[in-house]
């Protein structure tokens, strides 16, 4: 039996043993059977059976409940896209832009709810969100920031801050300045996935782990198959986000890309007092390679980036968690950030797989004809996108119009990725000139143009 606790410093602190649950023996008939027990998959069964009780509500997970991102991110619970404004506008335009912003800024604040109400300490505080510009050449992109909600007549959701305004909320080696987006919160991901999937088995779901999906059927009959039985259902809903690439009719929609995550010992009083981040607000820079950053519930600091290397044919394994380059880059990058914590320890480090679509957007649809229902592709912005996911699903598989269900999202349907080796030459392509790109940005104090081939490609 694998010890899962490993996994991330948040499964062994989600305050259970994290013992599976039995696995499905033989097979069952359902009204809606659920592959994957991470947020998407228990956020759609909580709404369901809010909406409807009397529902047979089957999920099926390969592993335990929170195995996946949603155990192991960086425990930001964000009203970010994975689709940038100016994008989506370009796309869809002004008002259906503003409508995907309040509607991921409502979903921050559900998730809030649903912990009151359901009793998951979950360590949600809502203290906001800092997009600090360290160096000059991260100013052009704070300056973007404000224009462009302010353009969208967003202009209390972002409020610019100057150097010595950032420097008082906390202080970070070369901060010239930030955006403060106040709809963001942190939380612990272990205990709010644990809590749902507690909250869901109380509503009259049952879960069932060690549950391997082999594959899926469609049309007159949808249902789930393991090797041990299948679950048939009226409705059948894929939620494995990085996971479906396992599945060969989902294996191009979404490739997995690694986050990976270093985890400070808990500091002292007199070095928070140095540091300030008294209102725990999450942190992140511009760089294009990503870093973000939280402060636990207990005064540690935790500090993710992307960088470990995408892998032949959309691989998926425990050893790409711990990719040790990436993890050497994330340690160094702190001690940048933080300098007078020199010496400090790590106490975890970990990663796992994030779902990202060709067109980065993500995908929330219903097909009632074939039975199957499916969100994904959320590239990392998943915490909050997918308690909105869950309603918009609930939405449409029970037949409610909504202005949720009117959002660009809803049916969407992303390009497939290009095959091997195309796929992983493009990839590992774009990876590579990120990196190159941050470096020359930052030793040049020049941002990047946005007009080469990698940027073009990695537009979101």
């Amino acid at each position: 039996m694998k010890d899962y606790r490993q996994y991330s410093f948040w499964l062994e602190t989600a305050g259970d043993d994290l013992t599976p649950r039995p696995a499905l023996e033989g097979s069952i008939d359902v009204d809606v059977a659920i592959l994957g027990a991470g947020y998407t998959g228990l956020w759609t069964a909580y709404y369901l059976l809010q909406r409807d009780p009397s529902l047979k509500v089957a999920v099926l997970e390969r592993e335990i409940a929170g195995f996946g991102a949603s155990g192991r991110n960086g425990g930001w619970c964000s009203a970010g896209f994975p689709v940038s404004h100016d994008l989506l506008e370009e796309r869809y335009g002004r008002d259906a832009t503003r409508s995907v912003y309040l509607a991921m800024c409502d979903a921050v604040d559900e998730v809030g709810r649903v912990c009151t109400a359901e009793g998951i300490d979950a360590h949600y505080h809502k203290g906001g969100a800092l997009r600090i510009a360290r160096g000059t050449h991260q100013l052009p992109a704070i300056d973007g920031a404000e224009a462009t909600y302010s353009r969208l007549g967003l202009d209390g959701h972002c409020v610019r801050l100057d150097a010595g305004e950032t420097n008082a909320r906390v202080r970070v080696a070369g901060a010239l300045g930030s955006v403060f987006l106040p709809d963001c919160a942190r939380i612990h991901p272990g205990r709010l996935v644990r809590g749902l999937a507690r909250a869901v088995e109380r509503r009259g779901a049952t879960i069932y782990e060690q549950t391997h999906v082999t594959r899926y059927e469609t049309g007159r009959s949808p249902r789930l198959i393991t090797p041990r039985g299948e679950a048939r259902a009226r409705t059948i809903v894929l939620a494995g986000e990085a996971y479906l690439t396992r599945l060969p009719p989902l294996h191009r929609q979404l490739i997995p890309v690694y986050s990976l995550i270093t985890l400070s010992e808990p500091l002292s009083a007199q070095q928070w007092e140095y540091i300030g981040w008294r209102n725990q607000e999450c942190i992140s820079s511009h760089r294009l390679t990503v870093d973000y950053l939280s402060r636990t519930a207990d005064g540690r600091i935790l500090f993710g980036s992307r960088g470990a290397p995408y892998a032949w044919d959309s691989t998926i394994t425990d050893a790409q968690d711990r990719h040790g380059p990436t993890h050497r880059m994330i340690r160094e990058m702190f001690m940048e950030w933080f300098p007078s914590l020199h010496g400090i320890n790590f106490t975890h480090a970990w990663g796992g797989p994030v779902g990202m679509p060709r067109d980065w957007m993500p995908t929330m649809s219903y097909d009632a004809r074939e039975g199957v229902a499916t969100s994904r592709g959320y590239t990392g912005q998943g915490v909050a996108t997918t308690n909105l996911a869950g309603r918009v699903l609930t939405d449409l598989i029970t037949g409610k119009q909504s202005e949720l269900t009117t959002l660009p999202m809803v049916g969407h349907r992303s390009p497939d990725w290009e095959p091997e080796p195309l796929r992983w030459l493009a990839v590992r392509y774009m990876q590579w000139s990120f990196l190159r790109l941050d470096a020359r940005a930052e030793r040049t104090g020049r941002a990047p143009s946005g007009r080469t081939l990698a940027e073009r490609l990695g537009r979101h």
